[in-house]
Formats: C-alpha cells, structure tokens, sequence
C-alpha cells in the first residue's frame, strides 16, 4: 500500500511505531490523541481497506480516487471531506495539477495525494517539531495541509512573474516576434486553467474560516483565515499576471503603430522635399526654346540655388514639427 506515513499522536508527540493500516474497525482514542495516515495514488483496494478502518463515507472515497474533482467541501455526519488542488512548473511552462483529498474526523486525518510531486514529508517532520501546535489536533493538521498546499503556488507566480516581466520590456522596444505571441498565448491559457481549478479554493477556505463545522474547533478558524489570505494573494497575482499578458499585445501593437507613423512621416517629409528638385527638373527636360534662364550665364547656378533653399526650407520645416 502506497502509505507515505501512519502514525498516531498523543499530546502532539508520535507514536514510535507505525500505525496498521489493516481494514479492521478502530476505537475511539482518548482527548488529545489522533491518527494520521498519508496515502499516495492509492488503489481502490487499499483505500477500502482505509474506509473499513476509519468508517469514511464511500462517496467521499469515490471522489478522493477521481483526479479530476474541483475543490470543494462537504460534511458527511461528524466528518469533513476537502479537496484541494494542488500545482506544479513541469519542464517549460506547462502547469501540471494534482488534487489532495483530505478525510477529517474528530480523532484522525487522512491524506489522499493524486499526482502531487510534493510530498507532506517535510511538513509532517516541521509539524512534529512543535508539538503544542500539534497536540491541538487534526483540524490543525487540516490547516497546515492546505497552507501547504496553497504556498505551492508561489514558486509558479514567481517564475511567471519574471517570464512576463522580461515579455513586457522587450515588447515596449520592439513588437513581439510570433514565436513569442504564441508563447503569450500558451501561458494566457495555462494562467485561465490555474484560474478555474485554483478558484474555488477561495470559497473552501471561506466555508471553513466562518462557517460552523463538524470537528472544526473555533479556535482554529483563525489559522483557516491565514490560509484564505494566501489563497487570495496568489490568485490576485494570477489576474495581475493574465491582465499583464492580456496587454502586452495591445501595447506592442500601439508602440508600433507610433513608430510605422513616425516612419510614414519621414518617408512623406522626404518625398515633399525630394519633389522639388524632381519637378524643377521635369520642367527643364521639356527641351523649350524659349527659357530666358538657358541662355543666362547665371541661369544654371540660380535654379540650383533655388532648389537648395526649397529643399531647405522645407526640410527645417519638417525639423520644427517632428516629422524628421
């Protein structure tokens, strides 16, 4: 059975020995004792074998073995079952999803990881560290999972973050290439499914920060708040990076429709200036007998003279304006 952990607690401090995970129907343990059993993509042979032992309902068992589940809560008597989402930066950029399901009951607390790469190995190891924090049960336990969970997310904020931030500053000096539109719209996707999956989270930590619960103690309510501040944080960083994505085409598009303008100005400043001496010329290859300055000896350098001050002219004209 795939068990990351099973142990048992008596005033925050672990048993030595592992807990059997046998099938077998468990009593009721004394105040300030509980169990907690760790499950990694188990079958669902072994999670009957853990329904049997801790009397966990079989639709909630249902919904723990199918990896597709959005998060949610719901109270089955004197148990809660939660799911949560879990994320992680694959190889590139792509985003990939797990789910935990966790089984709440007054004297135990079952975790079921679904293609989470993210053990609770370490958070169990830091939780047993302070065993006050510990001893205050599992809906403590509960809290920390989620919390958990939750700061999973600020790794894949942070290296969006600088990925968009670097898109932003390159778009503002050239318009994107299309290998990097693409990429915009890659991650704009990537950042919507975060959004739907990752979303509900906000209400599940609501329900259980102000909503009266089954093996919720009111006292903990307050460390479910702190995991429902992370949870808005994160997803308030995820809109601010979508927007951000959202207007970085517009915005390239914008810079560079300025600078095409700024480019047709030049070409018809030079295309005035330049008609000048094109017309000038286009008169004088009519080949007319009867042109004064032909036969002028000053006749030559005054059209070219003339032609100068146009073009000058209009070329400090165009100056003044800011169309050269």
């Amino acid at each position: 059975m795939p068990i990351i952990a099973a142990r048992r607690y008596a005033g925050g401090k672990p048993s030595e020995n592992s807990l059997p995970v046998n099938g077998q129907s468990r009593t009721a343990l004394d105040k300030g004792s509980f169990d907690w059993i760790g499950l990694a993509d188990p079958t669902a042979e072994e999670m009957e074998l853990v329904r049997a032992q801790f009397g966990l309902h079989p639709l909630a068992v249902e919904d723990a073995l199918n990896p597709t589940q959005m998060p949610k809560i719901e109270v089955y008597g004197q148990q809660l079952f939660i799911v949560a989402r879990t994320a992680a930066v694959q190889e590139g950029e792509n985003i990939a999803f797990g789910q935990t399901a966790i089984f709440l009951g007054h004297d135990f607390i079952v975790t079921v990881r679904l293609g989470s790469t993210r053990a609770h190995s370490a958070l169990r190891e830091r939780l047993e560290i302070d065993a006050e924090r510990l001893a205050e049960g599992p809906d403590y336990v509960a809290h920390a999972v989620l919390d958990f969970i939750v700061d999973g997310f600020l790794p894949i904020l942070e290296k969006f973050e600088d990925s968009v931030q670097t898109m932003e500053e390159n778009a503002i000096e050239q318009f994107p290439e299309p290998s990097t539109i693409r990429r915009i719209f890659r991650l704009r996707r990537q950042f919507r499914r975060f959004m739907r999956i990752v979303g509900p989270m906000e209400e599940v930590c609501e329900r259980l920060t102000h909503t009266e619960l089954p093996v919720i103690d009111p006292s903990a309510r307050i460390w479910f708040r702190d995991v429902l501040d992370h949870v808005r944080r994160a997803l308030a960083r995820m809109n601010g990076l979508r927007d951000t994505l959202a207007s970085i085409v517009e915005t390239a598009s914008l810079l560079e429709q300025h600078r095409q303008g700024d480019m047709t100005r030049q070409l018809a400043s030079w295309a005035a200036i330049l008609a000048v001496p094109t017309a000038i010329a286009g008169i004088y290859g009519m080949n007319f007998d009867y042109m004064p300055e032909l036969h002028s000896r000053w006749g030559y350098p005054a059209v070219l003279a003339a032609i100068a001050a146009i073009c000058g002219g209009l070329w400090l004209r165009f100056r003044r304006i800011g169309w050269l």
